[in-house]
């Protein structure tokens, strides 16, 4: 007897006539998911919506709104326009020297061993979430030690001092990105012109190029982003002398109390980073290339250009770190850890101790990387909601889609502009929020949720459907789906996202330096950056011991995130 005769087997529909007793016996079962599914899918975007409307959208709005009115005149000063060019300019520089750099040791690291290339890979990630104000600090103190800060050979307030620190920072988004992707292309296709008699430079050229030509442009466009919105870095080694667009907003603002002409620069730059960062994006969807058959394994580098790449990479990253530490225990004639016993002491440019304002950053930071590991958490399930039933993904796709764009705005708008925005917008009721001290956090949180989001999202549309759809079927609401299917599988991203979004606050200093500075509110990099600016032995080893302090916690979040991720195949 066949098991489905006998009842046990699956069983089949059988269609029956309505009944006058029950007539919603077959609609409620098939709505109450969806609707339930609709429901949790709003749940998860409205707390992020609001956090973003309130905290992004409105102060940047602002900033809009009233750099309007002022852009006209903006445009016609003889001045604005040398700004706006040196900023062009120092960007399209810092970038061609960081790809000429990078591309070399981008293609020694696609030949190293998996488990090799991931130990440099977190290497060289440190110096680039190392907070501006530090990189800043590790340049003046190798200009200080080997005498380049004065005479025929200085390099103290000049262009060159703000190219060096640029491609110091962006040195790893060219190696990360171009090696990666160089060490997953199928090596066959150079083999097979070389048989055919090609030279090594002619493979480069007509195969391995054409390849690799997207993730150079996607490297390209971010770095040339990233110097394009440097602050910190010209602010300090550019001095006076130098201005971009992103130093003249906190000068006009800050500095001469123009919240005009603050506001008219911040709109341009804005149009400028959205052209920027949809450029970067076409770039970022054109890598698609051919990978590499699996179990080939890429040949070894010669080791001259393993040499020659490290000879530059120490040089480049590692003599400003090593120097910024050295001189942070030099004390007079001999070294000591005098310059971190003074952290404790106030001076007079300080309104606290610059040990208090480490304490500061410490609790900003953690409190910062609760809201955006939080927020950034359920916008990721908005993001990807409603794929656990067919017809809610349908009605709540604009809002997915809406997430999709909106999230990556705070990425793309510099945190000067969000600074700004924060003071002119939030100092009126019922949003006069501008001087309560957990300001600082949100402001924070608002440049590390991004972080958080672009590790998550990832994670979770990688689950296979099939795991939710079986926790359906047996009974689990769309909720508790998430919370046993999803939450278990993406827990490692969100640890990568918070320890981004916990680096990211620690040194965050663009915003930070539009909001009120009280002996409460004061952090370290807001410390640090009064500390460098001031003449005196004595205060230059509490800014190099303070730089080194920063240091240290931030190269430890890089480690903590390179330990949590399973993969290198992209930068963050």
């Amino acid at each position: 007897m066949r098991a489905a005769d006998a009842g046990i087997g699956p069983r089949r529909a059988v269609n029956l006539p309505p009944s006058s007793d029950a007539p919603n016996c077959t609609q409620s079962p098939r709505r109450d998911p969806e609707r339930l599914a609709v429901l949790a899918a709003w749940a998860l975007a409205a707390a992020p919506l609001a956090f973003l409307a309130v905290f992004f959208a409105y102060p940047v709005l602002t900033v809009v709104a009233d750099g309007l009115n002022s852009l006209g005149d903006l445009l016609g000063r003889s001045s604005i326009r040398g700004v706006m060019w040196f900023t062009v300019w120092q960007a399209v520089a810092s970038t061609a020297l960081t790809l000429a750099v990078g591309i070399p040791a981008a293609a020694a690291l696609a030949r190293l061993r998996p488990r090799t290339r991931r130990i440099v890979r977190a290497v060289i990630a440190v110096p680039f979430v190392l907070p501006t104000v530090v990189v800043a600090g590790a340049f003046e103190a190798v200009f200080d030690r080997f005498g380049l800060d004065g005479g025929t050979l200085s390099l103290h307030h000049t262009v060159w001092a703000i190219l060096l620190a640029h491609v110091f920072f962006n040195y790893a988004v060219v190696v990360r990105t171009v090696g990666s992707w160089w060490a997953g292309l199928d090596g066959r296709n150079a083999d097979a012109a070389a048989v055919l008699g090609a030279t090594p430079v002619r493979a480069f050229r007509h195969v391995t190029w054409p390849l690799l030509r997207p993730a150079v442009a996607a490297s390209a466009a971010v770095t040339f982003l990233f110097s394009f919105t440097s602050f910190g870095v010209i602010l300090i080694l550019g001095g006076p002398t130098r201005a971009t667009v992103e130093t003249e907003i906190y000068r006009y603002a800050i500095t001469r109390l123009n919240f005009s002409t603050a506001a008219a620069l911040a709109l341009c730059q804005l149009v400028a980073v959205a052209a920027l960062v949809a450029l970067a994006g076409v770039a970022e969807r054109r890598r698609a290339v051919a990978r590499r058959a699996p179990g080939r394994q890429a040949p070894r580098p010669r080791r001259g250009v393993i040499a020659v790449n490290a000879v530059v990479a120490v040089v480049l990253l590692g003599v400003p770190i090593i120097t910024l530490v050295e001189r942070s225990f030099a004390t007079g004639g001999g070294y000591g850890v005098a310059n971190f016993a003074a952290l404790a002491d106030r001076v007079q440019m300080l309104p606290t101790t610059a040990l208090a304002a480490l304490r500061h950053s410490l609790g900003f930071a953690v409190l910062a990387t609760l809201i955006a590991t939080g927020i950034g958490a359920l916008a990721s399930f908005a993001v990807v909601g409603g794929r656990t039933h067919a017809a809610a993904a349908t009605r709540t796709s604009w809002l997915r889609r809406l997430f999709d764009i909106g999230l990556t705005l705070p990425l793309g708008v510099s945190a000067v502009t969000v600074g700004l925005g924060m003071l002119l917008a939030l100092d009126t009721p019922p949003l006069e929020f501008r001087t309560a001290w957990w300001i600082i956090p949100v402001a924070h949180a608002l440049v590390g949720m991004p972080f958080v989001v672009r590790t998550l999202v990832p994670t979770l549309r990688s689950i296979d459907d099939r795991l939710r759809e079986a926790a359906s079927v047996l009974g689990a609401s769309p909720l508790r789906t998430r919370r046993e299917v999803d939450v278990p599988i993406a827990s490692r991203a969100v640890a990568v996202g918070a320890a981004f979004a916990f680096a990211v606050s620690l040194g965050e200093f663009g915003a930070t330096a539009f909001l009120p500075r009280r002996p409460d509110t004061l952090t370290a990099p807001l410390a640090l950056f009064r500390l460098l600016g001031t003449p005196g032995e004595t205060l230059q080893g509490q800014a190099m011991a303070l730089a080194v302090v920063l240091m240290a916690v931030t190269a430890a979040s890089v480690l903590v995130i390179e330990g949590l991720r399973r993969t290198d195949e992209s930068l963050f």
